[in-house]
């Protein structure tokens, strides 16, 4: 009887390598798809119907107070208010150095897109957004995106008459 107890199963694990593989291509391949833009709680965006979904690209926030570029803040909205001119020189100079630190093949594509979203609150006048995107586009980024909260498309519904 001690024989027959001292039998070992032996399990073929290649199957399961194979399930375990497959998942984790799978993973890798959706995880890389998606990109969440973080607001931040001192900016309320707009609400839009949105159909695209968000690329990588520098990302500048404009709440009431401050413009930051790429998570450094850069002005205060009353500095931009009080100037003359269209072009922003510390907004002009961040966006030079983002351009120039390419550290690796993430931040390389999101130099070389030449391409900026903007996260403005939809409290700041029309004026300081128009100011920051003509700085950007006298800086070589002429694609810029304004980020906004999606929402469901209206339902037009057809009225008996």
């Amino acid at each position: 009887m001690a024989r027959n107890r001292a039998k070992f199963v032996r399990i073929n694990l290649t199957s399961l390598m194979d399930v375990f593989t497959i998942l984790v291509f799978f993973l890798l391949v959706n995880s890389a798809t998606t990109e969440v833009l973080e607001t931040p709680k001192q900016i309320t965006l707009p609400a839009s119907v949105v159909e695209e979904k968000p690329r990588e690209t520098v990302v500048i926030f404009i709440s009431p107070d401050e413009v930051t570029v790429q998570g450094e803040s850069v002005v205060l909205v009353s500095e931009i208010l009080e100037g003359a001119g269209q072009d922003i020189a510390p907004i002009g100079e961040r966006l030079d150095e983002v351009s120039k630190s390419i550290i690796g093949l993430r931040t390389q594509i999101v130099a070389e897109s030449q391409e900026i979203t903007i996260l403005a609150d939809r409290s700041v006048p029309f004026s300081v957004i128009k100011k920051v995107m003509s700085t950007c586009t006298s800086r070589g980024f002429a694609r810029i995106s304004l980020a906004v909260l999606q929402k469901a498309p209206e339902t037009r519904t057809a009225s008996a008459s």
